[in-house]
């Protein structure tokens, strides 16, 4: 689940600031009114805190704390905002987030930037 969705700023660019796991979109906080200033920054938190009793029913590659689900719930939140044509910008486990959501709908996406970002 995603909580707290923000936008912020002006510009013709969308960035998506998108934080890792234990963190909050606070981390952003000293860049935001940098990069607000020519861009439309979109913020959000993650919801690692627990699962519904339908999340631990699920199995296999969409069940809880799976990186493809995290990247359904990021591009459902995309479509609901009617966010294309993005720079994502994801720190640690978020940098593989972005990377199989752009697999995903390459069409979201115009760039990506991993910050600390690990392999699979």
């Amino acid at each position: 689940m995603i909580l707290n969705p923000r936008m912020v700023g002006s510009g013709e660019t969308t960035l998506i600031l998108s934080h890792g796991y234990g963190g909050s979109q606070a981390i952003w906080d000293k860049m935001l009114p940098h990069l607000s200033r020519r861009n439309k920054v979109f913020l959000f938190d993650w919801d690692f805190t627990g699962s519904t009793a339908a999340d631990e029913a699920e199995e296999g590659e969409h069940g809880r704390y799976t990186f493809s689900r995290f990247a359904d719930e990021l591009v459902a939140l995309m479509d609901k905002m009617k966010l294309r044509n993005v720079v994502y910008i994801g720190h640690s486990m978020a940098g593989m987030v972005g990377c199989i959501a752009s697999i995903k709908r390459p069409e979201l996406f115009s760039q990506l930037v991993l910050v600390g970002a690990s392999p699979r």
